[in-house]
């Protein structure tokens, strides 16, 4: 018998070791999630190249005079930083956040 740490629970596992059971359920939903969402960036970049790409052209063949798309380049590109965070570098939420935020109680009016 394998010893824990007071206060942790063993995770079931099958014969490879992988996690099985609730945990590995909770697992696999996290990463299709986050699958999911780099799925999601890269297809927001794809039409943010693509779409700026025509509007470009349509500037270069319509006599070249004012730079007008870089107002639709610039306000999506905010839009498109803001997604590329939240997919690459904002850390997931977990439990020992929500314990911290538990113990400063409840919110003051």
């Amino acid at each position: 018998m394998t010893t824990m740490p007071a206060g942790q629970d063993p995770v079931p596992s099958d014969r490879a070791g992988q996690p099985t059971g609730p945990a590995a359920a909770n697992a696999r939903d996290l990463a299709r999630k986050r699958l999911e969402a780099r799925r999601g960036l890269t297809a927001h970049v794809v039409s943010y190249v693509v779409i700026n790409a025509f509007l470009i052209g349509v500037w270069a063949l319509t006599g070249r005079g004012y730079f007008w798309p870089i107002w639709v380049i610039a306000g999506w590109g905010v839009g498109l930083v803001l997604n590329a965070w939240d997919v690459l570098w904002r850390k997931p939420i977990t439990e020992a956040d929500i314990e911290a935020e538990m113990r400063k109680g409840p919110p003051q009016d």
